[in-house]
């Protein structure tokens, strides 16, 4: 399959009263066309600052790309101008963000907000683009579309605007969906009717998608691929099965043990990581991950580890990968 996003070495920082903060630190990754790549770490970790650096949506000032490069159909993104910036966000790369409630504007109709684009970047005029609208909301699964999209936001569920956020971000048929966290103002039983529906959209249309969360749950339904981020870095990148069933980075088998298990009943116990996140401003010397890690040796303070390929699709940067994987191992391969 073709590339369809390569990021080299991109790095944000956000330039505070209190200092310099290294929110994404020189991440490195690609993305294949109509392939789901998930995005996962805790909250803080540089996942959304990481995706809107993509598009070039970092408030300038505070905050400014301060390296790297984003290729997309041939043209680095971060050399582009504005107008033709614009071009592509919205049109090519499509974003649906957290909050459907502050993503949408409380005092235009749901109809002005979805056709709004597809004039803007596709030619149609007003009736065209109502028609479109109405197709949009037919198949995100909203009922009585032709009425609904003269309705305010205020008028629909938080479910049923996160639809309308799905259906505006698919207005222009674009080669690129980037899922900032969608589901996580929603609660469980429409989070699940979401994912089934951006699944059942992909197949449909063909589009490829790059999904954060800080949920692993929602990323085994959804993802073939995953990186991990933690302080601004990529600490692992793997095939979704290949994450779940052998870790190899210290960081993402605590995510895996402080998940919810169904399968081991009543007896299932969540282990929480010890520790906090480092200081973003006062970045440490080493790894990043060290002042918690039950497997850190003195290096893992004074040298923080390159991310290097083990096998032909899974990445890690530890010093102590090994030890990992032979304690898994040995526990039969099972980070219970």
């Amino acid at each position: 399959m073709a590339t369809l996003l390569e990021v080299k070495g991109l790095e944000t920082q956000f330039f505070t009263q209190d200092g310099v903060v290294h929110a994404v630190n020189g991440i490195s990754y690609t993305l294949d066309e109509g392939e789901t790549l998930a995005i996962v770490g805790e909250s803080g970790c540089g996942k959304s600052v990481g995706v809107m650096s993509l598009i070039r949506l970092i408030p300038i000032p505070p905050g400014k790309v301060v390296a790297g490069e984003v290729w997309f159909d041939g043209k680095d993104l971060l050399k582009l101008s504005d107008d033709e910036i614009r071009q592509v966000r919205g049109n090519r790369i499509a974003m649906i963000f957290q909050d459907p409630m502050t993503s949408l504007n409380p005092v235009l109709t749901i109809g002005k907000q979805l056709t709004e684009a597809m004039q803007l970047h596709l030619g149609m005029d007003k009736e065209q683009a109502r028609k479109r609208a109405v197709e949009l909301l037919e198949l995100v699964g909203i009922p009585g579309a032709d009425k609904r999209l003269d309705e305010y936001p205020h008028q629909f569920s938080g479910g049923m605007r996160q639809r309308v956020m799905i259906a505006m971000g698919l207005s222009c048929n674009p080669q690129l969906l980037i899922a900032d966290e969608p589901t996580t103002a929603l609660d469980v039983t429409i989070q699940a009717q979401i994912v089934d529906l951006v699944k059942e959209l992909k197949e449909k249309i063909g589009m490829a998608i790059i999904w954060i969360t800080h949920d692993l749950g929602v990323v085994a339904g959804i993802a073939e691929r995953v990186i991990v981020m933690y302080a601004g870095l990529i600490v692992e990148e793997a095939e979704v099965h290949d994450l779940y069933g052998k870790p190899l980075h210290p960081y993402t088998l605590g995510l895996l043990k402080s998940m919810p298990r169904l399968d081991l009943g009543k007896d299932a116990k969540l282990i929480p990581i010890e520790g906090l996140p480092p200081d973003l401003v006062d970045f440490p010397e080493g790894c990043p991950f060290a002042a918690r890690c039950k497997y850190r040796v003195d290096r893992c303070f004074t040298e923080n580890p390159p991310i290097e390929y083990v096998t032909p699709t899974h990445r890690v940067a530890c010093w102590r990968w090994e030890a990992v994987h032979e304690e898994l191992k040995a526990n039969g391969g099972s980070h219970d």
